[in-house]
This record gives C-alpha cells, structure tokens and sequence, in this order.
C-alpha cells in the first residue's frame, strides 16, 4: 500500500473510496461530543482490526432475521476479507443478501463495519495470493477462495467512549 497523506489517514480515505468523518448521532443522553475534538483516526480502525484473531459477522437469513456468528479474517488493502465453506448458513445467507456486518470481539475498543460483501472467486489473482500469505502468516494455514471483501458504507469506532465516538461514511 503506498504512502497516505495526514488527511487520508484522519478521513479514513482509503482503497474502499472516499469517506466523511464525524460523529455518530443517537440520542442525546448518550453523551457524544457535538465537536469534532477527538475524533478517532482511520489508523486506529487498521490497527485495530489487522491485530485480531476472530471476528464476529452479521448477515441475514432468508426470512430477515439476523444470523452472527465468529470468523476468521484478514486486514488487506484497508479492506476486511474472510469467507467459508459455500454450504455454511453464512455464506449461504452472503449468497441470497450481501449486506453484512463486521464487528470485533473487543466491546471497549471498538470498530464496526456496515458494508457489502463481494465474493472473490479466482485463486489464481494477485488479492488471492496476499490473502492466503495473510492468511497464513496470521493462522498458519492458507484460506483459499472464495474470500468476502467487505467494502465499507459505514464504519463506527471507539476506545473512549462516548468521548472519541467516531463514523466514516463512505461514498
């Protein structure tokens, strides 16, 4: 990944486009700042989500309902990637809706990701050899495809809380 600027690394713009920060908005007694003093950077989200071992997902079952469950994954390119065997709920579920949503196991140093998942099939392309290598290098296995990339619309993230309460918007 090439050098980003200060600007690109406090915004979040990244591989996945451009992105807005600023504040998640809930109701009031909640406590968020109305200022942007505080605000997290985007490479506390890389740190954070490239140091983890498991992950929790949220998709949806065919009847709407929510279905989350642990994974593993990778941080590559400022992008999650995980995926699983094609009979699995899940990646059945990621078959029928690809809105999914990323979460790590941490509920004091926080990041969440709202994206879409977009299947990643070739295993013979360049992204899928550095996710096997980071597969690798993190679990001691290679994945193999297919791999999820879950491109952000959303990400929340906190340490703080509600203190340095921070979202991207991505376009």
């Amino acid at each position: 990944m090439g050098k980003e600027s200060n600007e690109e690394i406090e915004s979040g713009a990244n591989r996945n486009g451009e992105s807005r920060r600023n504040r998640p908005t809930t109701e009031e007694s909640y406590g968020i700042p109305d200022h942007e003093d505080g605000l997290l950077s985007w490479a506390f989200v890389r740190e954070k989500m490239a140091g983890d071992e498991t992950y929790w997902v949220t998709t949806t079952l065919p009847d709407g309902r929510p279905h989350a469950r642990p994974v593993w994954g990778v941080w590559v390119d400022d992008t999650f990637h995980c995926g699983g065997g094609d009979k699995t709920r899940w990646m059945r579920n990621l078959a029928l809706n690809p809105e999914i949503v990323v979460h790590r196991e941490s509920g004091t140093e926080v990041v969440i990701i709202e994206g879409t998942a977009e299947r990643i099939e070739e295993p013979k392309s360049e992204l899928a050899e550095r996710l096997d290598l980071a597969y690798e290098g993190k679990y001691g296995i290679q994945h193999g495809t297919p791999f999820f990339a879950v491109r952000p619309e959303t990400v929340l993230a906190w340490s703080d809380y509600p203190g340095d309460a921070t979202r991207w918007e991505f376009d």
